[in-house]
């Protein structure tokens, strides 16, 4: 049942389930389960651990996540190449040859949701709507579509419609803003000290009226609004992203034990929940900050309810 599942996103270590996280499926109830590269080798191998983590929650829509943007970032790798397809080609497809980009886009769209659907995947963590600098530290480098807000704007919502259009959710990021960032938030922290206008005309600006289900938070901090919190642990953040940028479905952190967060694992969760994410994530698969996540992860609220029954809708 779904009013008994917590608020939090999982990872697990390796390409089936153990005993150990049969059993914290079981007892935690995570609302849901993402996936990476160290999960997945075949396609019958992946489609036995999605069938085995929904016969859990006794639900074939169950929430199970994927990064698979093209690019650099393909957790499908094994099965497809899709090196050449990053955002920053598509964006600039879009910009020379419109008529180009609709065909190549539409059928890349619709051979990622059909493998998605086959693995048992059914939310896939794109667009990235991050507006991309020379500056931009490389991690986000070719995963944005353009320096130009409007571009990404659009483009975003093209990718949002297409992947609903082919019965995949949808998660956009690094919300409200990662394109600022000099540093790799795996690693470092960020601090971006532009005004909040500037910030609101470019940054957010993406961000605005997309029709996501989901939003994954930039852990940065943004000094003009809050210069002791990330955006992740931001009250601040949180109500400009709900407030200013528009945003009103679910917003998640990006990954909890991600080293820009200075706090333990269980402070960063706290936190998270406290400034206003409604899920947050963990994805190493290490079973005691596992642990830790779940029991300090509420269960769910009203409103993550009423928003998990819009992307049934969505993805069913």
């Amino acid at each position: 049942m779904i009013s008994k599942r917590r608020s939090f996103i999982t990872g697990i270590k390796g390409k089936k389930l153990s005993k150990k996280e049969v059993f914290f499926l079981k007892k935690y109830k995570p609302w849901g389960v993402i996936l990476f590269s160290r999960n997945i080798s075949t396609i019958t191998q992946t489609q036995k651990l999605t069938s085995d983590i929904k016969k859990i929650f006794n639900d074939k829509n169950y929430p199970i996540l994927i990064d698979e943007e093209g690019g650099r970032v393909s957790r499908l790798n094994k099965f497809i190449d899709n090196s050449i397809f990053s955002a920053e080609f598509f964006g600039n497809t879009y910009k020379n040859n419109k008529k180009k980009f609709f065909i190549y886009y539409d059928i890349y769209i619709k051979q990622i949701s059909y493998l998605l659907h086959l693995l048992g995947i059914n939310i896939n963590n794109v667009p990235v709507l991050d507006v991309c600098r020379k500056e931009t530290h490389k991690v986000i480098g070719n995963r944005s579509f353009s320096s130009d807000p409007y571009l990404v704007s659009e483009l975003g919502k093209i990718c949002i419609n297409k992947f609903h259009e082919n019965r995949i959710a949808t998660v956009i990021k690094h919300i409200p803003g990662h394109g600022l960032s000099k540093y790799d938030t795996h690693k470092n922290l960020p601090i971006v000290r532009e005004n909040i206008s500037y910030l609101n005309k470019v940054d957010f600006y993406p961000f605005k009226k997309q029709k996501s289900l989901l939003a994954m938070t930039a852990h940065i901090i943004f000094s003009s609004i809050d210069e002791k919190n990330t955006a992740t642990h931001s009250t601040k953040v949180i109500n400009i992203i709900k407030k200013k940028i528009g945003f009103k479905n679910l917003i998640m952190s990006d990954d909890i034990s991600m080293r820009a967060l200075k706090f333990s694992i269980s402070k960063n969760t706290t936190k998270a929940f406290n400034a206003g994410c409604d899920l947050v994530l963990h994805c190493n698969g290490k079973y005691n900050e596992m642990l830790i996540v779940a029991k300090n992860s509420p269960l769910l609220n009203t409103f993550v309810k009423k928003k998990t029954s819009q992307l049934l809708n969505i993805i069913r």
